[in-house]
């Protein structure tokens, strides 16, 4: 069985370590244990009648639902089969500029939909030994070169206008939270920029950085959340874009027909409503994750990087995929080797943020191991 290019491939870990599914603690699929909520479960459970219809082409009701939660008017959003079914449509558009800003290391999928369109890439790389929440800072030079840190990316040609940029915030796979005063100024400097908010959730309320509240006043702007990592969801494939309407409109008109199913539609109004579940998620996530951190940081021969997000990367000394299929094989615990991100290889590896149980569990197995 093929080596997975994302995590949460149980299959494949299975027959790795020889045992059952179920068997699996997985740490390497980035999605909360605190759920499905209730409330979702119950919202599928009262659709289930609904399956002999077809859904509402339009989706209005979700629409109505997520316009609220965001404070906006519905036709700035768009629902869709997961946020890379929304990426394969920013996929098409940023394939019509002259080239798509990456900062690398980057999300796999961000690789998939570019080279579906024959997009243009240009990769602004991260310095991971000088990585940190103090040093990373995300800017745009007078010159019009792009620079992360002390990482700098010459514009080709010095134009930005004729370019759209990519990134996601908190960034994935270091955790890196970029603040809103970092990214709006790149508006003004790209074609068009898409901000994949996937994990923006997890960022507590005082705390986190979406650029939604401003995307109202700009039409470059497209905004994607996932519904996937924060409510356990990733089975349900649910996702949205806000942006402007006359984009979104655009898509739609590219797009197959009812991609969003009627369970997974009442599920997300269920719990974009859940006020109990999101907090409890927010008091959960920080202490779990310095705990986490603090045993891997005492375990010699890895370096956990700080993340706002309910993940960790592990810098590790020892070969990551070697560790992952050790891991799998003497204690069943998955973890997400970084392979798939050309420029981190085998020597870093992601774990979720799990259970307290759970996390130390697979550090007593890293200590056993290391």
């Amino acid at each position: 069985m093929q080596q997975p290019a994302h995590g949460g491939n149980l299959a494949w870990a299975a027959a790795l370590a020889g045992c059952p599914r179920d068997a699996i603690l997985d740490f390497s699929a980035s999605i909360s244990p605190l759920g499905p909520p209730d409330s979702a479960i119950a919202a599928i459970q009262s659709q289930i009648s609904s399956l002999r219809h077809y859904p509402e082409p339009e989706y209005s009701e979700l629409r109505l639902a997520l316009s609220h939660f965001h404070q906006l008017p519905p036709e700035w959003i768009l629902p869709g089969n997961g946020s890379a079914e929304l990426l394969t449509l920013v996929g098409r558009e940023l394939a019509a500029l002259a080239a798509t800003v990456l900062m690398a290391p980057a999300f796999g999928d961000y690789y998939r939909t570019l080279t579906a369109y024959n997009a243009k890439v240009l990769e602004l790389p991260i310095d991971l030994s000088h990585w940190s929440f103090v040093n990373s800072h995300l800017l745009i030079n007078n010159d019009k070169s792009l620079s992360v840190g002390s990482q700098r990316l010459e514009i080709q040609g010095q134009r930005t206008s004729d370019k759209g940029l990519l990134l996601n915030n908190p960034h994935n796979p270091t955790g890196k939270l970029f603040s809103r005063q970092e990214i709006l100024p790149l508006l003004k400097e790209f074609a068009l920029v898409v901000v994949d908010e996937a994990f923006m959730d997890f960022v507590p309320p005082e705390a986190e950085q979406s650029l939604i509240p401003v995307v109202q006043e700009y039409e470059n702007l497209v905004v994607l959340r996932s519904l996937t990592k924060f409510y356990s969801l990733p089975g349900l494939r649910l996702g949205y874009a806000i942006a402007h309407p006359d984009r979104l409109s655009l898509w739609q008109s590219w797009r197959d027909p009812w991609p969003v199913n009627n369970l997974a539609a009442a599920a997300a109004i269920a719990v974009i409503s859940d006020r109990n579940f999101q907090q409890q998620t927010w008091q959960w996530l920080p202490p779990t994750r310095n705990q986490l951190f603090q045993g891997l940081a005492a375990i010699p021969g890895l370096q956990p990087h700080t993340s706002a997000a309910n993940f960790l990367l592990v810098a590790s000394q020892q070969s990551s995929s070697q560790l992952q299929q050790q891991l799998l094989q003497q204690h069943q615990i998955l973890i997400r080797d970084c392979l798939s991100f050309k420029e981190l290889g085998d020597r870093f590896f992601r774990v979720a943020v799990r259970s307290v149980s759970d996390n130390q569990r697979l550090l007593t197995a890293l200590q056993t191991l290391l």
